[in-house]
């Protein structure tokens, strides 16, 4: 059988259209390469598995990457989500060699000369973006700077850029049919559309109640009704629903009290079931029933993503991490 021929300096060149010399310069690590340059040529080599005699760490950004994290989101009751990522992904960060930039930002603020300038400060080779969406200007910066960009808990539907998040669909989907499969046909999901990962949700749901026979399923979105509008449309009767499923627990533990407080009109069966399993659904009473997401998983996964990508890996990655059901308290035959 015929053995496969090793790269050498002479394939890299020819790859990139430069010379045999601009590649083992390169390689070495030696003054008057461009950084531009000697990143593609020590990309190439990862990716045609080049066996360099030389250390081919890039000595400037290629191993820095910065992570901007949302101010709202890490200041609010989303908090313990964010708090998750980050953890995991300074722990992966730490296991890879990466020196890890870590930065909140407010994120709707977010333009593409905010990042421009993050990335500059930070000396970074590498982008991750927390609860932040891809768009056009984004994917063509990343493609023409060489500055590879992992969304974490966010998406990017036209597939430019590599992503990681839970298992929305799959989760929400979950989250249904254990309402369905404790007995109850009608149910409400409550939801916003501003973002795709959600959107994701209220395809699950809409998916289980599709696939079971006499299950009726009613959506409503933030856009229409707040939190507090919705619970009052519940306690009023307005909704002829037994059981709710919850885009995330922020929402459902502020609607627990008037659900299941002595006051309320609704059947002590009644059922609510949450996403995401943040701190405070451990805590609320009764204890929410909920999809518990992991959120280390999401940073660590992030993290190796983006590695792979700054070892030269041009391939667009969408990463899902499995969720899980908890319990809780909130779910009762129908």
């Amino acid at each position: 059988m015929a053995t496969q021929k090793r790269a050498n300096q002479a394939d890299i060149a020819e790859r990139l259209g430069v010379s045999v010399s601009t590649v083992s310069r390169a390689l070495a690590n030696e003054i008057g390469i461009s950084d531009a340059v000697r990143r593609d040529v020590q990309r190439m080599a990862r990716t045609l598995g080049y066996k360099s005699k030389h250390n081919m760490a890039v000595v400037t950004g290629d191993k820095r990457a910065v992570a901007l994290v949302p101010l709202g989101s890490a200041t609010s009751g989303l908090s313990g989500f964010y708090f998750g990522i980050v953890e995991g992904m300074r722990e992966q960060a730490a296991a890879a060699g990466m020196a890890l930039d870590l930065r909140l930002v407010n994120e709707s603020a977010v333009t593409l000369e905010l990042i421009r300038k993050q990335v500059a400060q930070a000396n970074a080779g590498g982008l991750l973006l927390a609860g932040i969406d891809g768009w056009d200007e984004l994917a063509a910066w990343s493609t023409e700077a060489e500055v590879p960009v992992v969304l974490v808990n966010g998406s990017d539907p036209m597939m430019r850029i590599s992503s990681v998040s839970p298992a929305n669909y799959y989760g929400a989907y979950m989250a249904t049919q254990r309402l369905l499969d404790a007995g109850h046909r009608k149910i409400l999901h409550f939801t916003h559309s501003y973002r795709p990962t959600i959107r994701q949700r209220q395809r699950g749901f809409e998916q289980a109640i599709a696939k079971t026979a006499g299950a009726v399923g009613t959506v409503v979105h933030t856009g229409e009704r707040h939190t507090k509008e919705l619970l009052a449309d519940l306690l009023a009767g307005k909704h002829d629903v037994t059981a709710a499923f919850i885009w995330n627990d922020i929402a459902a533990v502020e609607m627990l009290e008037g659900i299941y407080g002595v006051e309320s009109p609704l059947p002590p069966n009644f059922s609510i079931i949450g996403f995401d399993d943040l701190p405070l659904a451990s805590i609320a009473t009764p204890r929410l029933s909920t999809t518990r997401v992991d959120r280390e998983a999401i940073g660590r996964g992030a993290v190796r993503l983006l590695a792979e990508h700054m070892d030269g890996e041009m391939a667009v990655q969408q990463l899902e991490i499995g969720v899980s059901m908890v319990a809780g308290e909130t779910v009762f035959p129908g």
